[in-house]
């Protein structure tokens, strides 16, 4: 199972032929569509309760712990994307964070050892359930350990026995083992990918949480109404260009070749290989993000003021990015070139240029003015290696504007709204009513 969909297909339609309330409307009246969409939303709503469903921990409260812990970047990040889950030392409280890492670990490894790329390859179905088994078993090993690290980093004031510890890991690492379940059953008996549907779902939990606090700054006076206002311009102007971004294509025409079958001629017409200019999705932030929050996260795992946290703490200051000088300038660039990093590599992981051209040889398809073989795969290359440019620096933009946004607007607490949240909110509502919309015209093709 992919995380977040890895931005969908490059070779498919991004655009939606109907409106939304359209494609709304004629799903529900259709009873296999309409019983999709009520699990999927019966899903969240187990979600939503598991979000309020507390781990008991001795001697301190839950109130006492988001007081703590409200300014550090890494909370605040594991809070927003879990739906408020870890300011409530929820059972949820880990959220899905130890599987997208995994996920990022298994891809590379796969991507770097041959054996396991020839494998994935060439193995099929029964390959794939290999690698999300590893994928899972990761995934548990890294509960454990990111478990017992935010454990350390909230009770650095309160001494626990090994007993309570391991109590409340336990229960963290089944919590964020169910989410995982909730997110494989919303794929297979409902619609959109499972998992980047329950982290839709966890930072449209928070997004109420964090108006209020927004809009607390205005009551009391630290914000004006007008900076309100311009907050609200800034989000609406940053929502179109992610929808621009996400839907844009860069089409290649394709020309077949006139081929006699029977008594008919078939073929001879000109078609389009349509790829997205944002190849990747979401997938590069993610994983940068996973990757600068890394030395916080073992910081944590050591007494406070103890040589190793003094370390892991001095080189976390340079990887949080934000605009202070000279570690969050560092921690920018670092940031920004971790984003590109990444959205190369994705995109060449996931997208062969050999076997497009081969593909369309095979087919007797081919680029107008391009040779097939060789010629085609180095055009093919080229073309996808320009949009990705483009791709990683709309990235990057809107990854950065996250830590921007409170300096342009003067508003504090504000960069959730913006940046990885709401690319993720725009990607993944697409795709899922991509995926609704596809599913009528299928039907309608079929009656």
């Amino acid at each position: 199972m992919s995380v977040l969909g890895g931005g969908g297909s490059p070779f498919g339609d991004r655009g939606l032929r109907l409106s939304l309330t359209d494609t709304l409307r004629m799903a529900w009246a259709d009873p296999e569509l309409r019983q999709k969409i009520s699990f999927v939303l019966l899903m969240f709503a187990v979600f939503a309760l598991g979000v309020n469903i507390s781990v008991p921990i001795p001697g301190i409260s839950s109130e006492e712990l988001f007081k703590r812990l409200e300014n550090i970047p890494f909370f605040q990040f594991l809070d927003v994307f879990g739906g408020g889950a870890l300011r409530r030392v929820s059972i949820f409280a880990l959220g899905l964070n130890p599987y997208i890492t995994a996920s990022i670990i298994i891809q590379i490894l796969t991507a770097s050892i041959p054996a396991w790329k020839k494998d994935l390859q060439e193995g099929g179905e029964y390959a794939r359930r290999q690698q999300n088994k590893k994928t899972r078993l990761l995934t548990m090993i890294l509960c454990l350990l990111q478990g017992y690290g935010l454990l350390g980093l909230m009770t650095q004031a309160v001494p626990l026995s090994q007993f309570d510890k391991a109590t409340v890991v336990i229960f963290w690492t089944c919590g964020a083992m169910f989410i995982l379940w909730l997110g494989e059953q919303i794929s297979e008996k409902g619609i959109g990918n499972g998992v980047s549907l329950m982290i839709f779902a966890g930072i449209m939990i928070s997004l109420p949480t964090q108006a209020k606090a927004v809009w607390n700054q205005v009551v009391v006076g630290v914000a004006q109404w007008y900076q309100l206002v311009f907050l609200a311009v800034i989000f609406i102007a940053v929502t179109w260009l992610i929808v621009l971004f996400t839907t844009a294509q860069r089409r290649i025409p394709i020309q077949h070749m006139r081929r006699q079958i029977g008594t008919r001629m078939i073929g001879g017409q000109t078609s389009y290989l349509p790829l997205s200019l944002n190849l990747a999705g979401v997938i590069p932030i993610i994983f940068a993000v996973s990757l600068i929050y890394i030395p916080a996260q073992f910081a944590n795992w050591f007494p406070p003021n103890s040589s190793p946290y003094k370390f892991f703490d001095a080189i976390a200051l340079y990887l949080i990015p934000n605009f202070t000088f000279p570690a969050g300038l560092v921690g920018s660039l670092l940031y920004t070139f971790l984003i590109f990093f990444f959205t190369y590599f994705y995109t060449a992981i996931q997208y062969n240029v050999e076997d497009i051209a081969n593909h369309l040889k095979r087919a007797g398809s081919f680029i107008p003015g391009v040779r097939p073989g060789k010629q085609t795969r180095d055009f093919i290359d080229g073309v996808i290696s320009r949009i990705t440019v483009v791709g990683a620096f709309f990235l990057a933009v809107v990854a950065l504007l996250q830590f921007l946004a409170p300096a342009i607007t003067g508003v504090q607490n504000v960069g959730y709204f913006f940046g990885t949240s709401l690319l993720i909110l725009v990607s993944v509502a697409l795709e899922t009513m991509r995926q609704i919309e596809a599913n009528l015209l299928m039907k309608q093709y079929g009656t």
